[in-house]
């Protein structure tokens, strides 16, 4: 019998570039479907998964290069005998603004119009900026080779962000509105429903085509969201869960670790120590 590989799970947060960097190694865990408030940038270093985003199918492979915009719902199961070993950005809006006013001189996010691309030239920027931001190290050529990622990231596969947004009818934009303002209380499909001003089955209808997640799905997106937050300012994760709407802290617990791939205390610990915290488990 082969041994089995530990899962390792390292994350780091780099004051200088602003943005969340993790390295995920022996991965055999799946992903359901949800959707991130900002930019993912990632390589697959090895195994092979399937990839369900935006209701297509993607066979991912080692050197495929994920792109996800903001609300892009995704997920992704394993495929084959290998684990997934995989590296990635999380780069916020404010920050993807920045860059893209440097790359561009127009102040707009931009919008990838593909998921899954298998580019050499972004690989030998995207893959050795990790490295350094991995290591902690202060050197400028980590800027340098992330304006040089994102150059052409944008320039082979940017599109305006506003074409990446499904069109969403009033029922839906007042639904999300709701679930924003409400996501710590104890609300129910009923309430979302009146709010809306929708019947259940309609809702449910229209709101999965338009966002790709279930309303129950998104809410929960949204309380992992905030809770993300929480727990970037040292907010111990038994409140972060009682402040962001989950029913007990195990619960909560599980939802963060299910859509995020980290423990709520692990994600916490990457803003107190720069150098990275490696988990396995």
């Amino acid at each position: 019998m082969r041994p089995v590989k530990k899962e390792i799970r390292t994350a780091v947060y780099d004051d200088g570039l602003c943005m969340e960097a993790y390295r995920f190694e022996g991965i055999v865990q799946p992903f359901p479907n949800h959707f991130h408030e900002y930019y993912v940038i990632g390589f697959v270093e090895n195994g092979e998964r399937v990839l369900s985003c935006k209701n297509q199918e993607y066979a991912i492979a080692k050197g495929d290069i994920l792109l996800f915009n903001p609300g892009d719902s995704h997920a992704c199961v394993q495929s084959g005998g290998g684990a997934l070993d995989y590296r990635g950005f999380n780069i916020t809006k404010e920050v993807m603004l920045d860059l893209a006013e440097e790359v561009t001189g127009r102040r707009a996010l931009p919008g990838f119009s593909r998921n899954v691309i298998c580019d050499e030239e972004a690989a030998c920027c995207l893959r050795p900026l990790h490295e350094l931001v991995m290591k902690g190290s202060d050197e400028f050529g980590k800027e340098e080779k992330l304006l040089f990622l994102i150059t052409r990231l944008i320039q082979q596969y940017g599109q305006p962000f506003e074409r990446c947004v499904p069109e969403c009818r009033e029922e839906i934009e007042k639904a999300c509105a709701f679930m924003e303002e409400h996501y710590a209380e104890r609300i129910g499909l009923d309430q979302i429903c009146r709010c809306a001003g929708a019947s259940r089955s309609t809702l449910l209808r229209a709101f999965a085509h338009a966002k790709g997640v279930t309303p129950y799905s998104y809410l929960e997106n949204i309380r992992i969201g905030r809770a993300k937050k929480l727990l970037e300012q040292g907010v111990p994760p038994a409140r972060a869960a009682l402040e962001t709407g989950f029913s007990d802290q195990s619960h909560f617990t599980n939802s963060f670790s299910r859509f995020m791939g980290l423990a709520p205390g692990i994600y916490r610990d990457i803003f107190k120590d720069t150098g990275g915290t490696p988990y396995e488990g």
